[in-house]
């Protein structure tokens, strides 16, 4: 049974959950017993669509008869996970508390997870112990950790409660969304990053193999555009780069305030989509009446592919710099460079340079 005031992410969550399960073998089902907001069933169908995992709804009937016959549904189809998507409300009121009671004692959940918006920071505690008062929460899923909150709320709702927290919700797509670490989340309260999640994300995305092969491409020069639309493509798939830039050691704090733009990685990839397989091999037979169409094709401006491929030839040098004559990456050079690295001309906002690794 998920629970939680509204706003806080229960509905997504509760698809992103299913997506997680679904994947790990079970045959989750999603129940839509909110029928006080307006469009809240239908919002928990779009995302479940999108999770490909079945909704029982039942219209705007009473929530505990939609939830009884919710689990009734479960049993007779074989779904061996079935998700109550209950009612919020902008504050902790008797008739809330009572309804999720009632769905309580007919459907006897394994799990009571509340769903808490990191956002609201120290008030998540008083949410939580209400709750936990009310309801009898089993654990926590923190929504909205892909915000400039660092999560400190996380160890005050732990305290109070004595419930694990069992997952994040780290960004608005269905796949962000991972389970709890806490030596992680102690390590991004500190402002120290979070490496070991960052390359989890980046394993998923890219298998060991395809590694190998990108840097055998650096060693021999054969780098190209159409493999720098597939590292975009890669990093896409990883998340906001926001949320990737607060998982860097002393780079997360330093950038807080600078507004990252994803909608440039689009940018970026129209304009190397506007470009002739003869262009995206070989960048430097891009004359300037080539930038003029290849600027009109994909809706910029020819400053905009000129930096583009400044920006490329300037990652080839840098990257044949680190590359040995192993075909391994030279992390001696990288690291000085990287050391090196000033984020005000970068940003043009501040921040000082990286420091050492």
């Amino acid at each position: 049974m998920m629970c939680g005031l509204q706003g806080s992410g229960k509905t997504t969550h509760a698809a992103k959950l299913a997506k997680m399960l679904k994947k790990e073998g079970h045959r989750p089902l999603l129940a839509a017993c909110d029928i006080y907001r307006p469009a809240a069933i239908n919002q928990l169908q779009v995302v479940g669509a999108k999770a490909d995992v079945k909704v029982f709804e039942m219209g705007q009937i009473d929530p505990v008869i939609i939830a009884k016959q919710a689990l009734a549904h479960a049993k007779d189809y074989g779904h061996d996970v079935l998700i109550i998507d209950t009612a919020g409300r902008l504050h902790i009121d008797e008739a809330l508390m009572d309804e999720l009671k009632k769905i309580k004692e007919l459907t006897s959940p394994n799990e009571i997870m509340l769903v808490v918006d990191a956002m609201t920071g120290q008030d998540a505690v008083n949410v939580a112990k209400a709750f936990d008062d009310a309801v009898g929460i089993t654990s926590v899923l923190m929504s909205k950790l892909d915000s400039d909150t660092r999560g400190g709320a996380a160890l005050s709702v732990l305290s109070v409660t004595g419930k694990p927290i069992k997952y994040v919700g780290m960004g608005e797509k269905l796949d962000d969304f991972e389970q709890f670490h806490p030596e992680r989340m102690a390590s991004r309260i500190l402002g120290m990053g979070d490496v070991l999640t960052l390359i989890e994300k980046a394993e998923n995305v890219m298998t060991q193999q395809d590694a190998e092969k990108l840097t055998k491409k650096f060693k021999e020069n054969k780098f190209d555009m159409n493999d720098l639309l597939d590292q975009m493509k890669q990093i896409k798939k990883m998340g906001s780069m926001k949320s990737i830039i607060g998982m860097l050691p002393g780079v997360g704090d330093k950038l807080k305030d600078v507004d990252v733009d994803d909608k440039q990685l689009n940018r970026i990839e129209a304009i190397i989509t506007s470009m002739t397989k003869a262009e995206r091999a070989k960048p430097s037979i891009i004359n300037p009446s080539r930038k003029k169409r290849i600027a009109a094709g994909s809706g910029t401006k020819v400053e905009e592919v000129n930096r583009l491929l400044k920006q490329f030839d300037q990652m080839q040098k840098m990257m044949k710099q680190f590359t040995g004559k192993s075909g391994k990456m030279n992390l001696r050079k990288a690291r000085k460079q990287l050391a090196g690295m000033n984020f005000d001309k970068m940003t043009g906002k501040g921040g000082g340079n990286l420091p050492p690794i």
